[in-house]
């Protein structure tokens, strides 16, 4: 992933060289914490940048490694690096602390284990300036390193990657987080206007998302691979509570009775296998019910679960939402996207995909 960046030690020491009237054209925001191993080829590839005019706040937080030295040298080379002290503890509190310290009204995002194509900012950039009703833009991504992907993110990889204009990321918003958090670009306006980050016990980024996409704000993606997500057994996305199953569908089950959900009393679930019944769960946390179960297995048409009867999915008509798509089968989401479709049953008033 290109050469290493190595830095002399020293003390932890921040110098604030004396700073240009005029803003960046890029605020890039980083928090941190131990990053020691992978931080210097973080920064050499945000060095080799094609668009460079661009500050870097990073966030350490908490670090007991030599994380905070790295950046004290790294500033001390290039003064368009500002390494902070995250005043308060976690991740959100220091995503909201680096964000009000952004110069910019573009903001990148960025952690201290990947890696930036060259002309990521350079393309971002130039997207935001040429599309201004947009507020988000992400870009391709590439998981590395590449041996030790298993299937699982690989597809989730193919599924991001196809996600690309503001029409398929408001139809697959609650099938997953659209967007891989380091990867995207906003404007700085438009986080703050929804109320910046959030932490509500769920997945920050994609609380986030669903914020901006239900306050109306366009969200894309540029096709090209510019981002390099590195996978790592540590990482919060495979260890943190916030990020189980359980938090993803307490987020969409919030986020859904603020829209699709909104003044809606109980639901129709296309599916009463596990997926369905945790889904059943998360509703009731929010006060909404089930009152039918949709089901394509022979087998469990005409039983009850919960007090809700198990009916065919022959059953379904134009106009028989809400209903909630949550199969977890492979490959049956579009079987049913193809089925409701050529039924006149549209997607997004009639049912939405939830996995």
């Amino acid at each position: 992933m290109g050469r290493r960046i190595e830095f002399a030690a020293s003390s932890w020491i921040v110098r604030q060289a004396p700073r240009e009237l005029r803003a960046p054209a890029l605020s890039v925001l980083m928090p941190l914490r131990n990053e020691e191993r992978h931080l210097p080829e973080a920064l050499a590839s945000m060095a080799r940048q094609t668009h460079e005019d661009w500050e870097l706040i990073a966030l350490d937080d908490g670090s007991t490694d030599a994380t905070a030295r790295i950046l004290a040298q790294a500033a001390a080379r290039d003064r368009r690096i500002r390494p902070f002290k995250n005043p308060g503890s976690g991740l959100v509190t220091a995503l909201n602390f680096g964000l009000g310290r952004c110069a910019s009204d573009l903001v990148a995002r960025m952690d201290g284990d990947d890696i930036s194509h060259p002309r990521r900012f350079e393309k971002q950039i130039a997207h935001l300036n040429r599309q201004p009703q947009t507020s988000l833009v992400a870009c391709g991504f590439r998981h590395f390193p590449r041996p030790a992907i298993t299937d699982g993110m690989l597809a989730y990889e193919l599924w991001q990657n196809r996600i690309l204009d503001t029409e398929t990321v408001q139809r697959d918003l609650f099938v997953e987080s659209p967007f891989v958090h380091p990867s995207v670009m906003y404007r700085k306006e438009a986080v703050l206007q929804v109320g910046g980050y959030r932490d509500m016990g769920w997945a920050e980024d994609y609380d986030l998302w669903l914020r901006l996409a239900g306050s109306g704000h366009r969200m894309e993606k540029l096709p090209e691979c510019l981002f390099f997500w590195r996978d790592r057994a540590e990482r919060l996305t495979r260890t943190a509570a916030h990020c189980s199953l359980d938090a993803f569908r307490a987020c969409k089950a919030h986020h859904l009775k603020e829209g699709y959900l909104k003044g809606v009393r109980s639901v129709c679930l296309w599916g009463a296998g596990d997926e369905g019944k945790a889904w059943r769960k998360a509703l009731e946390a929010e006060g909404i019910g089930v009152h039918r179960w949709i089901e394509v297995h022979p087998g469990r048409i005409g039983q009850r679960i919960a007090g809700a009867r198990v009916e065919s999915y022959e059953t379904l008509r134009p106009g028989c939402g809400p209903l909630l798509l949550c199969i977890g089968t492979k490959g049956a989401r579009q079987q049913v996207r193809d089925w409701t479709r050529e039924r006149g049953i549209l997607e997004g008033r009639d049912f939405i995909c939830v996995t």
